[in-house]
């Protein structure tokens, strides 16, 4: 009897245990991998209905490799000749090749630049896109929907949403906080750290969205917001002190100012944009930027305000049909949940 008792609160306790680790379980599934769809995003514009036939875009960052940083040699053409060859840019004639776009109200110029040797090898890729005041610089969601845990890959996102070039943007469904304005809807107003808001006017404007209301923000002509950071230039100046920075305390989140894949985005001027991605973890290709280092870049290249988005295996930069980077270091994109981009006149 007493041993058929102590067996009986062994399972028991066995019970309570596996209960215990399923029902955690199944929290940090809900939290960090379930799909949850709040809102339904209705496309910004048409699908693609072409892209380069050299830029699958599974392959593209080896196309990438071999173009060099600002050869002109591959895939170009113009709106009227190339037929299928490009995101649909027949609304106005259009010039491309491999790193260059130009139409009446938008010019884009990407360069490759590797610099250092060795274990310090770092190799980035830097766009220098001006835009007319009537051209837009769009976000989009992946799979069209507002919510947590709903990713697709940059080029995927990109490529839905017939954009020129894109890049990640704030990965903004893995954490649940921040303010999100995009293309003028707000949908969701969580003040938590420093934020950067894209204006109407075509001007950046970094802010703390604990200290500005989401109303404030739309009054002003505000038409998109990026919760991450941190804050890389203000004024022409370095932000701050980069030596430990913690974006939210997420489930396996960690200090991000050491070496890394790095995305960000700055302004030269009204409607004249840097967007620079950085690849890494890579030995002997890149080992990536720190966060002081990202920052004195962006400044070097002229950015009077410049802003540190999701990195990491997110980092990517698209254009023209293929990535142009190498995200993961092998070429394999990591799903996100959002994008900047900009589409063909």
């Amino acid at each position: 009897m007493f041993r058929q008792r102590k067996k009986t609160k062994i399972f028991a306790i066995i019970a309570v245990i596996l209960l215990a680790l399923g029902t955690t379980a199944y929290r940090l599934a809900d939290r960090y991998l379930i799909e949850h769809v709040e809102v339904v995003v209705a496309p910004n514009g048409a699908s693609a209905q072409g892209r380069p036939e050299t830029s699958a875009t599974s392959e593209s960052a080896e196309a990438s490799e071999d173009a060099g940083a600002s050869e002109s040699s591959g895939t170009s053409g113009t709106s009227e000749s190339s037929g299928t060859d490009a995101p649909d840019a027949s609304a106005t004639e259009a010039e491309w090749d491999d790193w260059n776009y130009t139409d009446e109200n938008v010019t884009i110029r990407i360069e490759k630049v590797q610099t250092g040797s060795g274990d310090d090898v770092v190799t980035y890729f830097a766009a220098d896109v001006q835009l007319s005041e009537s051209a837009d610089l769009l976000t989009a969601f992946a799979k069209n929907a507002f919510g947590t845990n709903i990713t697709e890959d940059t080029s995927t996102i990109a490529a839905s949403n017939n954009a020129v070039f894109a890049i990640n943007g704030d990965y903004y469904g893995f954490r649940s906080d921040g303010v999100v304005i995009r293309n003028g809807t707000l949908y969701r107003d969580e003040p938590a750290r420093d934020g950067l808001a894209l204006l109407e006017d075509g001007t950046l404007m970094p802010y703390d969205e604990e200290g500005t209301s989401s109303d404030e923000l739309l009054a002003q002509g505000v038409t998109n917001t990026f919760s991450f950071g941190p804050i890389l230039v203000q004024d022409g100046e370095i932000a701050g002190d980069f030596s430990s920075v913690r974006i939210d305390n997420n489930f396996g989140n960690r200090s991000i100012q050491n070496a890394n894949p790095r995305t960000g985005i700055g302004m030269i001027a009204p409607n004249h944009f840097l967007f620079v991605v950085v690849d890494g973890r890579e030995e002997g290709y890149s080992r990536g930027m720190t966060l002081t280092e990202f920052a004195e870049l962006f400044r070097e290249l002229g950015a009077t305000e410049a802003y540190n988005l999701d990195g990491g295996g997110s980092s990517t930069m698209y254009f023209m049909g293929r990535v142009v980077n190498d995200p993961l270091g092998e070429g394999k994109e990591r799903g996100v949940s959002d994008i900047i981009y900009i589409p063909p006149s």
